[in-house]
């Protein structure tokens, strides 16, 4: 395991992406999602993915530097097309539709479609809540077949991704940001990798039982290969048996089939590019009385206020760990493991970074 500072570490990846023939501006827009995703402590949606964005973008399925285009608008709606850009690009551009349409009519829909991997979703859902709007994502991966749904052992469903963002005026906004399954498949990544592991139960195999290892989902890999989901027989599980399993169902027709980026099925590819379906509301123009701001604030001291389970525990509310963690690791540095690491590293070097500057991050 390596440390690194997070400045040094998004710098390093923004060297690679603009060596890989990104634009500065958009190279710096990777390295800083990626590494705000680290940040937060979810290491399946930072650099661990820097490898496999590189090789989306050789394959020609990720285009760089793309201006994601409205294909259809009235005044609270607008489809999106991200025209296969990275999604650290063309999804602010979405949402930055949406926070603009909200603000001028009180609610709005922005379904976005053709987005390369978008990240960390609760990125999209904050950048809302910074503008004081609540926003509610679905969220699917064309392609991205990864997830047995409850009762059965293949794959039929992405991760499926499902967010809600709610402003609050004097404190950290409540960022609601999970997978539908038992684990993200970027978690399976980075226990492949050497990083944390994953839950006995999280994978499912093709005789029905569970299990913790990787190789059930990529089959047999060394250290820096590029994981391939297609070669493993198992399948994720889907959180919370069948309650679980219909919301990743909704996410898959709404994120998938609504936004007309269609859901996940076989024959789609490989390729775990992503659709988006976001409503955004504005809370003053539902409460003009202004009663929402306060009644949050006390609603979420009384749910905290319940008594732990666990001797010195805490109730903790949605994106209070991840602030928390976020604190935490902009000043310790943020942990990657060993092969993480080495892939960065020789990403740079196969792209000609300049040796130095791989040197500064990992002395950081």
């Amino acid at each position: 395991m390596v440390t690194i500072k997070a400045g040094p570490l998004a710098d390093l990846v923004s060297a690679i992406f603009v060596k890989s023939g990104c634009s500065e501006a958009e190279a710096q827009r990777i390295g800083k999602y990626l590494v705000s995703a680290n940040l937060t402590g979810h290491d399946s949606h930072g650099v661990a993915r820097v490898p496999r964005y590189l090789a989306w973008k050789r394959e020609g399925v990720v285009h760089a530097d793309r201006t994601a285009r409205v294909v259809k608008e009235t005044p609270v709606l607008a489809v999106v097309d991200g025209l296969n850009g990275f999604g650290q690009t063309v999804a602010p551009q979405a949402v930055a539709i949406g926070i603009e349409k909200c603000r001028a009519m009180g609610l709005s829909m922005v379904a976005l479609r053709n987005a390369g991997h978008i990240g960390r979703v609760g990125d999209w859902a904050e950048m809302a809540a910074d503008a004081g709007l609540v926003s509610v994502h679905f969220v699917h991966a064309s392609g991205s077949v990864l997830v047995a749904p409850f009762g059965g052992t293949e794959r039929r469903l992405s991760t499926a991704p499902f967010c809600v963002g709610i402003p609050r005026p004097r404190a950290a906004p409540v960022i609601l940001d999970f997978a539908t399954s038992v684990v993200a498949e970027g978690k399976v990544l980075v226990a492949s990798q050497g990083g944390k592991k994953l839950p006995a139960d999280a994978l499912i195999g093709p005789d029905g039982k569970t299990s913790g290892d990787p190789r059930l989902l990529y089959g047999e890999y060394t250290a820096t290969s590029l994981r391939q989901a297609g070669k493993g027989l198992g399948a994720i599980r889907a959180f919370g048996e069948h309650k679980g399993s219909g919301l990743a169902l909704i996410c898959e027709l709404l994120g998938g089939s609504l936004t007309g980026t269609k859901a996940t099925g076989e024959g789609r590819g490989s390729f775990g590019g992503n659709g988006m379906l976001s409503f955004y509301v504005d809370p003053a123009v539902v409460d003009p009385e202004g009663v929402f701001p306060a009644d949050v604030d006390r609603y979420i001291a009384f749910y905290k206020s319940a008594r732990p389970a666990e001797p010195g525990g805490e109730v903790l509310v949605a994106g209070e760990p991840e602030q928390r963690m976020r604190h935490r690791r902009l000043a310790e540095g943020i942990p990657l493991p060993d092969d993480t690491w080495a892939a960065i590293v020789a990403a740079a070097r196969e792209l000609g970074v300049d040796e130095r500057r791989i040197q500064q991050a990992g002395a950081a």
